[in-house]
């Protein structure tokens, strides 16, 4: 008797938690979260080219570019290939460096000069760090179609926002960026 009580009242927590849970929770939501990346991106890229609107053309006539968002420690965003308009799905892991290196919520833009750097990038992930910070001061005072940018290594820029706009002063952190080959295969 008191094992059908139990397998009774297990039923019942089974299936209310059904009832209860989001639909998602057991549904494989690959294309939603592609979905989701790609209207970051838009929105990202709309927000860059009203705070800096020479960013536009920059990537607009580069190879490749590619857009971020970061979440604590962790971030999603998507490359796309200017001449073939391919997209890879991507994900971001920081470390943080130094004292006060609290959570900030920011998007990255990444501009890819040319094939090799964009491939390399993209195919293979790639790690940027601190010396970001005094390429982006030198890049702002320089104007032209990179303005606002930061010269991450050679043949790559890089935009940082923020809730207020362009970040002029990108934080000093490491960063490794890679494909997410979960969103990158086929439903």
């Amino acid at each position: 008797m008191t094992v059908n009580r139990f397998l009774t009242g297990s039923r019942f927590v089974v299936t209310s938690l059904f009832c209860v849970l989001p639909v998602d929770t057991f549904v494989n939501n690959k294309e939603d979260k592609r979905v989701n990346i790609q209207k970051m991106s838009r929105d990202t890229l709309q927000r860059l080219y009203k705070a800096e609107p020479s960013a536009k053309t920059a990537v607009e006539k580069s190879y490749g570019y590619a857009v971020f968002s970061n979440t604590p420690g962790n971030g999603v965003g998507m490359a796309v290939n200017n001449k073939t308009k391919g997209k890879t799905f991507m994900r971001m892991f920081e470390i943080h460096e130094g004292h006060g290196a609290g959570v900030k919520k920011f998007r990255y833009v990444f501009v890819f000069d040319n094939e090799t750097v964009f491939n390399d990038s993209v195919n293979s992930g790639w790690e940027s760090g601190g010396q970001v910070s005094e390429a982006a001061k030198t890049s702002a005072e320089k104007g032209g179609p990179m303005h606002g940018a930061a010269a991450v290594s050679n043949g790559i820029w890089m935009y940082q926002l923020n809730g207020r706009g362009v970040v002029l002063n990108i934080a000093a952190k490491s960063t490794k960026y890679s494909p997410d080959d979960n969103l990158n295969k086929s439903s």
